[in-house]
């Protein structure tokens, strides 16, 4: 029955006016930790330079660059006897650990969500070190119940025929650094090589996806080309 700013002035007997008071103000705090440190060893035969949170991974297989701008963090390649003298390691432990190189991650006042990104940067970076040095491997197995799958590789795209019967061809532009190989040993089975891991599970996934069965039952229509294996290729 009366307005707000008449409640506040002029409030009627029964009707007590109403104040914002301190205890009615909730303030909610986020928990930051201070720093958190992790670090990836450089291996023999690989380099490693840093500048400007762009990370420059040379190796043996080739060179690859990743930019990892769009987090705030620290990023430095440091000796080992920096390392050793912030941790506790035993002391024949010292001494290997003095003569290598790391990439050091420093991350300070980080909430929870920001604090995954010290993990997420080093795994990336531990693939950059696998890739220059060994390599990834995807295999893919052609799954076909009558219609067989025709895979061919037509300069850099590679070209699905015959799907469940269709005459449409589904293309698939290979990515640079990825490299097409018809496996001899094995039946119906493609593979995918390259330093990048980004470029060859992508180019897997496109190639999967593109042979999608859609608007008919999944538990009956198997048929499709699907990622049997993948990981680092093998030590030579």
């Amino acid at each position: 029955k009366y307005p707000f700013w008449l409640s506040l002035q002029q409030a009627p007997a029964n009707r007590p006016a109403t104040r914002l008071s301190q205890e009615n103000v909730c303030t909610q705090t986020t928990m930051k930790t201070i720093l958190a440190t992790r670090t990836v060893e450089i291996p023999e035969g690989v380099e490693v330079s840093v500048k400007a949170r762009v990370v420059t991974v040379k190796g043996k297989l080739g060179e690859l660059v990743r930019d990892f701008k769009h987090m705030p963090m620290e990023l430095r390649v440091v000796k080992g006897a920096e390392i050793a003298d912030e941790s506790a390691a035993p002391e024949g432990e010292e001494q290997d650990i003095a003569d290598k190189d790391f990439v050091k991650v420093d991350l300070w006042f980080a909430n929870r969500k920001q604090l995954a990104c010290v993990r997420t940067v080093c795994s990336h970076i531990e693939n950059m070190i696998v890739g220059v040095t060994r390599g990834f491997i995807y295999k893919l197995r052609f799954v076909y119940s009558h219609f067989p799958i025709n895979v061919t590789l037509n300069g850099n795209n590679i070209e699905i025929r015959n799907f469940v019967g269709e005459r449409r061809v589904r293309k698939v532009k290979l990515l640079d650094g990825v490299k097409y190989i018809r496996s001899d040993d094995v039946k119906d089975e493609i593979q995918l090589q390259g330093i990048d891991i980004t470029k060859v599970s992508l180019n897997a996934a496109q190639i999967q996806q593109n042979t999608n069965i859609r608007n008919k039952d999944l538990r009956k229509f198997l048929d499709g080309i699907y990622v049997s294996e993948k990981g680092p290729a093998p030590e030579v």
